[in-house]
């Protein structure tokens, strides 16, 4: 743990009084605590600050308070002047220094605990003792036949703290048991057994009260020379036991009087309550008694798949508060009845989770009368799940309700991978049972408000209400996890597959207004993740909405043909110093896609043409990863090519952005590449940074863990821009080409230009103009201070070959060649 002062660092320090922020961080520089003046001097109120990293403080990296060279400083009690970033967005230079530094992990703490001694203890501390465990103390002196006691004893017998009382008079007290406790004291002082018992006194103010008399000898040398003991009373203790005694009786009696099965276990799936209803309904459907105390997990030991699902059920009812399924309590080959089974979360006073308990009502006379009628219309014969017709109508209503401030929804279509083959390797009946199996499954592992269907055999679709983009590839991709992971036994045969999905995002303006045709665009998406390999999902963009479906299917399988068949050419245009000169080679990386016409003719696709299908149906990722996968692959062929290539950045789509995974392969791919991995750039594009500036920030974070750095493509399209230049934590800011049209001409844009340098520049970025397509446009960039600039003025775009060093024939051997 350390504690910081921060304070503003004045030029004049008596143009007004100083104001100094306590903050307080743990090992792992979060913030845990921040003093009111925070807000004066941070801009934050303190509880913003909470849970924060120190270091989003800082305006850039190298003013990280916890960086090594400012951490010797402030360790020596030397503070450092760092700048920070205020709540409102400008910079300040602060003053830090330490107040206190305790390590809360690596270093035991100085306290200790010691034996008390011979000292006497504080008579305080007795009567605090005596009051809080409603006791007293005695004590009988057997050499002069003198007791004494404490005040704990004097309010047990309802007596005036100081009273006189003598022994027979405190024996009276003790009612029947007078002639017990004398023979108790008798026996104590002649063999020094120790002796308790439970017995009842009626105290000065005629009230019975049960008490525990407990008492030992006490020995000087081999004689015993006393007796003392403690005298506490139980009257709390058994109102309590008899209180309980009560609501269990109660519990039992309703429990009893309920048809319901009522069954209550325990975190630990043991179980706590259950009623008779219950108990013969377990043992006629698994032949074992469940009784309190009993592992539901061993009751269920011979079927796995309902142990299974039991786990599963029990668990999200130990995190939800409530929940409702309509299933039979086993799947067997006999007829079982179907139960309404609610289950509600068990807490105590202080909301700590006990356990949890189940009520299940037989609803199978509902599904076997007219009056069900409409459930069946509504669901699938075989899952319980939702069908087609009902799916539609909540998805129509679905779309019709977006709008507004809603973060949208999405439809999630899921296809199993090779389940029609289940019948041929398990026997007939081995699809359907898996199907059930998996039904329950993926319906305890949605919430309450999804609405999860069964469209067709072996496809299922999700509608995840409320539910962003983001979040919503989260889930499809671990419901695809679990489907994977899932294994139902059926006649001694594992079955278990995998599952292809279409996602489909929709908001209001975006996407098919139509369920129907909403529902055949998340199926065509699943069609083109199986296409693709399986147990992957594709996710609905909305580039190229506007092309005919025709086209777009046209162009989607010339697209799937270049990539499957890896032909993308890889291009270079050169990035080049505009204001001083800089030494070696920095690059980004271009793809061209390679396809032929009839002729056998070879012709180049650009990316504005083949991205929007690519992002359509998601192979953007796909190419993304290829693209670096070959540059690596070729840088590393070319290793005399590592003292001159001081930067290679790369495009990135929106769908490498969000996924989780991707900075892992980063990381894998430049530790293999024989490269510093700070050569390489990956850059975000400012529509995505603003559209997802959460997520863009998490990914800049994880490409800086891999050592890589990041650049913010399209800098100046929006007015977002310049709070994403100081804000994002990017390393390099590429200006919009919308800038660079007339920047010679329009003294607007160069005022526009000249403000998002001096943000990223304070803020220790680098900056690049793009398009530069003139020598005007060449000259106000110089003069505007643009460290770096690209554009056909400066380079074209040329093959990738064309960066490899020069051979050169010496004496020695051909070199610059691998």
């Amino acid at each position: 743990m350390k504690e910081f002062l921060i304070s503003r660092q004045r030029r004049d320090p008596a143009s007004s009084v100083e104001r100094r922020a306590l903050v307080r961080i743990d090992d792992n520089g979060i913030i845990t605590f921040a003093d009111a003046h925070a807000d004066a001097v941070l801009g934050y109120d303190p509880q913003e600050l909470a849970g924060r990293k120190l270091a989003s403080l800082a305006a850039t990296r190298q003013d990280d308070p916890l960086a090594p060279a400012h951490r010797e400083r402030l360790e020596r009690g030397d503070p450092v002047l760092l700048t920070l970033r205020h709540q409102d967005g400008y910079f300040f230079t602060a003053r830090f220094a330490v107040r206190v530094d305790v390590a809360d992990i690596d270093q035991p703490a100085s306290a200790a605990i010691l034996p008390r001694g011979q000292e006497p203890l504080d008579p305080r501390l007795l009567q605090m003792t005596e009051a809080s465990g409603q006791l007293g103390i005695w004590q009988l002196d057997t050499r002069n036949n003198r007791m004494t006691w404490s005040d704990g004893l004097y309010r047990l017998f309802d007596l005036r703290p100081g009273s006189d009382i003598s022994p027979e008079h405190a024996l009276f007290y003790f009612q029947e048991y007078q002639q017990r406790v004398r023979a108790l004291f008798r026996r104590c002082v002649r063999s020094g057994a120790p002796f308790t018992r439970d017995l009842h006194i009626l105290t000065d103010k005629q009230r019975l009260r049960p008490v525990r008399l407990s008492g030992r000898a006490l020995k000087t040398g081999d004689k015993i020379t006393a007796v003392a003991g403690t005298l506490v009373d139980l009257s709390e203790r058994l109102s309590q036991r008899e209180a309980r005694r009560e609501v269990e009786q109660l519990l039992q009696g309703l429990m009893a009087a309920s048809d319901d099965l009522i069954l209550a276990v325990d975190p630990n799936l043991h179980v706590l309550a259950l009623n008779q209803a219950m108990a013969r309904q377990f043992e006629s459907t698994f032949g074992r008694r469940p009784r309190v105390g009993d592992s539901l997990c061993q009751l269920l030991g011979d079927y796995p798949n309902e142990r299974r699902l039991n786990q599963r059920l029990w668990e999200k009812a130990l995190q939800r508060d409530h929940f409702t399924v309509e299933m039979p309590l086993a799947q067997q080959e006999r007829e079982l009845p179907v139960y309404e089974v609610r289950f509600q979360r068990l807490r105590d006073a202080q909301g700590h989770t006990l356990g949890a308990v189940h009520v299940a009502r037989d609803i199978s006379h509902r599904l076997r009368t007219r009056d069900n009628l409409n459930y069946l219309s509504q669901h699938d014969p075989m899952t319980g799940l939702l069908n087609r017709r009902e799916l539609l109508r909540r998805l129509q209503r679905a779309v019709d309700q977006t709008g507004g401030d809603s973060p949208g929804h999405a439809l999630l279509f899921l296809d199993l991978d090779h389940v029609t083959r289940f019948n041929d390797s398990a026997g007939a009946g081995a699809c359907d049972r898996y199907l059930r199996e998996l039904a329950g499954m993926l319906g305890s592992r949605i919430r309450h408000r999804d609405a999860l269907a069964r469209v067709s055999a072996d496809k299922f679709a999700l509608i995840l209400d409320r539910c962003a983009e983001p979040e919503a590839r989260k889930v499809a991709r671990n419901l695809c996890d679990h489907i994977e992971e899932f294994v139902f036994e059926w006649q001694g045969q594992p079955l278990q597959t995998t599952a292809s999905g279409g996602l489909v995002p929709f908001a209001q303006g975006r996407a098919p207004t139509r369920a129907e045709e909403l529902l055949t665009l998340a199926a065509d998406l699943c069609q083109t993740a199986k296409t693709a390999g399986r147990n992957r999902i594709h996710v609905h963009r909305d580039h190229g909405a506007n092309m005919l479906e025709s086209e777009a299917q046209a162009l989607l399988a010339r697209l799937q043909d270049c990539v499957r068949e890896d032909r993308i050419a890889l291009m270079y245009q050169s990035l080049r110093p505009v204001t001083s000169a800089t030494w070696g080679e920095h690059v980004e990386i271009l793809a061209r896609l390679e396809y032929g016409d009839d002729n056998g003719d070879r012709e180049f696709w650009l990316p504005n043409d083949f991205l929007p299908v690519a992002e359509r149906f998601d192979l953007a990722r796909d190419i993304d990863r290829r693209v670096i996968r070959k540059t690596l692959s070729w840088l590393r062929q070319h290793t005399l090519l590592e003292p001159r290539l001081k930067l290679c950045g790369f495009n990135l789509s929106l769908a490498s952005v969000l996924d989780e995974d991707f900075p892992a392969f980063i990381a894998d791919q430049v530790r293999a590449a024989n490269f510093p991995a700070e050569r390489f750039c990956f850059e975000i594009r400012e529509s995505d940074a603003t559209g997802y500036p959460d997520e863009a920030s998490v990914f800049c974070d994880a490409i800086h863990e891999a050592g890589c750095r990041v650049a913010l493509d399209g800098a100046g399209a929006s007015v977002e821009s310049y709070a994403l230049a100081a804000r994002l934590p990017v390393d390099v800011i590429k200006l919009d080409r919308s800038l660079m049209k007339n920047l010679g001409e329009d003294p607007v844009q160069q005022v526009m230009v000249e403000a998002l340098h001096r943000i990223a520049e304070t803020a220790g970025k680098i900056t690049v103009a793009t398009f530069i397509e003139s020598d005007e446009t060449l000259r106000q960039v110089r003069r505007l201070g643009i460290h770096f600039g690209q554009g056909f003025r400066i380079t074209a775009p040329r093959p990738i070959q064309d960066l490899a060093p020069a051979a050169v024939d010496l004496s020695v051997g051909r070199i610059g060649t691998e």
